[in-house]
């Protein structure tokens, strides 16, 4: 299916590995131009700059605290002069924050996680607004996550920041509709990789058990009993910001097997 995404202006945080990188390739093979932000200088390194034969558009990158309102500024003084607009905003940055419960938790790891995960979307997204205003069209997909949809035993503040997500898209997509802006939040289920394993040895740590049988329990939360790939998630962005999904927004666009629910295990 062709997506008509060529040429298409697309700026994605936290995009030098995982579900950013994952996303940044699908649009490049689509020929859309592409921008990754990451705070990983060496994941960004390793990210293949030049086009290929499954790189059409042209691939940009820069080293970024998602974090940092006058660095963020900076990043888009940067993308107006180069990208002349922006078609797609991908607001992936995110960390899992720490596992414990609630009264065992650091405030300063609290803080970071909310930040992280919630005011990083803050300043992206009012940077990308005026440019999308003018052009009266965009796209803007925040990441949440199923944590985001049930709550989420010894991951409070992730989970708190995730349900912010839906707030802050649904809110969005209400003030923007009227200027041809779409706005969409994703929420993931357990996507394979190496972050999710983290999340599952922290887990089993926190509870005294072993990380398989942590992975196990997360398996079995979902109807078709299987975790998603970076590349499910990307290809549900793509197809939302294409002109096909053109009447899609304001919603919370699950790609996770259906989660039944997330229990304490």
């Amino acid at each position: 299916m062709d997506l008509n995404l060529q040429g298409y202006r697309v700026l994605i945080t936290a995009g030098g590995a995982g579900l950013g990188r994952a996303t940044a390739e699908a649009f490049l093979r689509e020929g859309a131009d592409v921008h990754v932000c990451d705070i990983d200088q060496k994941a960004l390194d390793d990210f293949p700059f030049e086009k290929s034969s499954e790189t059409v558009g042209q691939l940009t990158k820069s080293l970024l605290d998602v974090t940092d309102e006058q660095g963020v500024k900076a990043l888009f003084a940067e993308l107006k002069a180069t990208f002349n607009g922006l078609d797609v905003l991908v607001n992936n940055a995110g960390i899992a924050g720490p596992t414990g419960e609630l009264e065992t938790l650091d405030y300063g790891a609290w803080q970071k996680c909310i930040s992280v995960n919630i005011d990083s979307q803050f300043l992206f997204s009012r940077e990308a607004i005026p440019l999308m205003k003018k052009q009266k069209s965009g796209s803007i997909f925040n990441l949440s996550s199923t944590g985001g949809l049930f709550g989420f035993p010894y991951r409070t503040p992730y989970a708190a920041a995730k349900w912010a997500v839906v707030g802050i898209t649904k809110t969005m997509a209400m003030e923007l509709g009227p200027y041809g802006i779409r706005v969409n939040a994703i929420a993931p289920g357990s996507v394979s990789g190496p972050r999710m394993d983290r999340v599952i040895e922290a887990s089993a740590q926190a509870q005294n058990i072993s990380a398989d049988v942590v992975r196990g329990q997360f398996e079995k939360q979902t109807s078709m009993r299987t975790f998603v790939s970076p590349l499910d998630i990307a290809n549900m962005i793509l197809f939302a910001s294409s002109p096909k999904g053109n009447k899609i927004s304001g919603q919370v666009l699950t790609v996770d097997g259906h989660t039944e629910g997330l229990s304490a295990h």
